[in-house]
């Protein structure tokens, strides 16, 4: 087996890879790494999970460590260029580890946060910059960076980049780089306007087509689903109950967060991930999924390239993608680096025909079946005892009156789109253990004197929001039903004489949403962008089947 030595990779890097237990190639590192490292540009293809980001950080750290140049103030050394801000961060997370081993400072700059720590970071000098095209364009425009002492440029899925629009302030950035430096382009597919990069920019590219982007990995299992409309939210409690790391697709931002919430609601700990969400609140909920805090991703395909958690043993397509590509991009989430992973599709009687064209274009042969919750099949492709978290208790109801001032769409308290007040200050606490500790609806933990939770997954003292929980607390698995309005006691709960968020039917079932009870519900929502009612007394509705 050839190693990373014969290949040419400096002894401090290897090092550092043995350090993280990366001790072989695989084929796209073995394939590209003999010509990158000799200076040559390279035109890589690789499907998602084959490895393509050592496959150029590798030759880039090892360049700049052989140039020994010193940064200078705004004059980046190498550029990196991702298509969106998850992509950017996993890459840095990747890279540092052999930037520090070989003594260079690394950056990521992306839009959705403020631009003054990152112009402060570039004033003192980086090495290696990686970057979203549209931040670092404004950096350039505003005089806080430079392209001129650029020696490597590395393009990552450029056709992800294409597929954004992101072309013209590509080609903009890239003619802003000294020609003579080398040049990485790596992408999952070479069409949507790839060429044209590759015609204008990279000088003899040495081409390698390690496996086929049209082709999903032979490590994955697919299956389609045939399922009843109503029949949908218990599958997937079922399924996503199971031990393990899952991603669910969904086609739009709020069909993620309003399944986030009925998830979290039936007891399956889950985190929402989709352009709604301010960068802070993206950071919390992969944070919480990567180390385990929630075991389910529900994304839109924001997360379906570059998100790469270890150990995703089953992707869901609760939505089934409009286009074949889209399907391989989300299902490569799993079954990553030569792992297993399960693959599922949920298909109603009015998707059977778009299925079918989909499988038929994405080169796969899934085995499709007619399901119901509580059938044996779910226990087999999601194998393992199912878990559910039981909720927090509500808020007390002698807590201080709500302010009136309103929170802002992005705010910690807002519960859906829109941001009006009503649904700012929900209090959604869950319960992880005897310590008292609570998390959000999506899943993000806090201590238990902070219970006051977003929807987005942010938690916050209710006190520092300068608002309380406003009921709908989750016990039991049963959203609670109340909707306290402050401290005059206004509200159908108060005038009943029950406290603010009181649980109703958590004490006759306190698994509510299991796949025993079959509790689910055709779009019902509460307080407008809420969850859908799941348990047969929730939300004041009462769910159907």
């Amino acid at each position: 087996m050839t190693t990373f030595t014969e290949l040419g990779v400096p002894a401090v890097l290897t090092t550092a890879l043995t350090g993280l237990g990366i001790t072989a190639p695989f084929p796209i590192q073995a394939a590209t790494l003999p010509d990158s490292l000799a200076g040559r540009d390279v035109l890589g293809r690789g499907r998602t999970g084959s490895g393509k980001t050592y496959a150029f950080v590798i030759p880039l750290v090892a360049r700049l460590l052989a140039a020994k140049r010193k940064a200078q103030p705004s004059r980046p050394r190498a550029l990196i260029l991702a298509p969106t801000r998850e992509l950017a961060t996993q890459i840095e997370a990747t890279l540092r580890p052999l930037a520090d081993a070989a003594g260079l400072r690394t950056l990521v700059v992306f839009g959705g946060v403020g631009p003054n720590p990152q112009i402060k970071a570039l004033k003192a000098g980086v090495d290696v910059l990686v970057a979203c095209p549209g931040r670092l364009d404004d950096h350039i425009r505003s005089g806080h960076a430079s392209l001129d002492a650029i020696e490597i440029t590395v393009l990552d899925e450029a056709d992800h980049m294409a597929d954004l629009g992101f072309l013209p302030v590509v080609r903009r950035l890239m003619s802003q780089t000294p020609a003579g430096g080398q040049r990485l382009l790596f992408s999952a597919t070479l069409d949507n306007g790839v060429d044209v990069l590759v015609q204008k920019f990279m000088r003899k590219p040495v081409t390698h087509h390690v496996d086929s982007a049209a082709q999903a990995p032979v490590e994955m299992d697919h299956h389609v689903l045939h399922v009843r409309e109503d029949d949908r939210l218990g599958i997937l409690v079922e399924l996503l109950s199971a031990p393990g790391r899952s991603v669910v697709f969904t086609r739009t931002k709020r069909r993620a967060k309003v399944l986030t919430r009925q998830l979290n609601t039936a007891g399956v700990p889950a985190v929402e991930l989709h352009g709604n969400l301010a960068q802070n609140a993206r950071n919390r909920n992969l944070s919480a999924f990567s180390d385990g805090t929630a075991g389910t991703l529900v994304a839109t395909d924001i997360a379906a390239r570059g998100i790469h958690v270890d150990d995703v043993t089953l992707v869901i397509h609760a939505d089934p993608p409009v286009e074949h590509k889209a399907y391989l991009h989300r299902s490569g989430r799993t079954a990553r680096a030569g792992a297993r992973g399960t693959v599922i599709t949920l298909m109603t009687d009015e998707q059977q025909a778009d299925v079918r064209d989909l499988a038929r274009r994405a080169g796969i042969r899934p085995v499709t079946t007619r399901t119901r919750p509580g059938d044996a099949l779910l226990s087999q492709l999601a194998p393992g005892e199912r878990t559910f978290v039981t909720p927090a208790p509500p808020a007390p109801a002698s807590r201080p009156a709500a302010s009136s001032r309103p929170a802002s769409p992005e705010s910690p308290g807002d519960g859906g789109a829109g941001g009006r007040s009503r649904r700012s200050r929900r209090g959604s606490g869950r319960g992880t253990g005897a310590a008292g500790a609570s998390a959000g609806v999506s899943g993000t933990a806090t201590a238990s004197a902070r219970t006051s939770a977003s929807a987005s997954g942010t938690a916050d003292a209710g006190a520092r929001r300068g608002g309380r929980a406003q009921g709908e607390g989750q016990s039991g698995g049963g959203q609670a039903s109340g909707r306290g309005r402050g401290a005059a006691g206004q509200g159908r709960n108060a005038a009943q004489g029950r406290a603010s968020g009181q649980t109703r039917g958590a004490a006759s079932n306190p698994r509510s949403g299991t796949p025993q009870q079959r509790a689910t519900t055709t779009g019902s929502t509460s307080g407008g962008g809420g969850a859908a009612a799941f348990s047969a007394r929730s939300g004041g509705r009462r769910s159907t089947r």
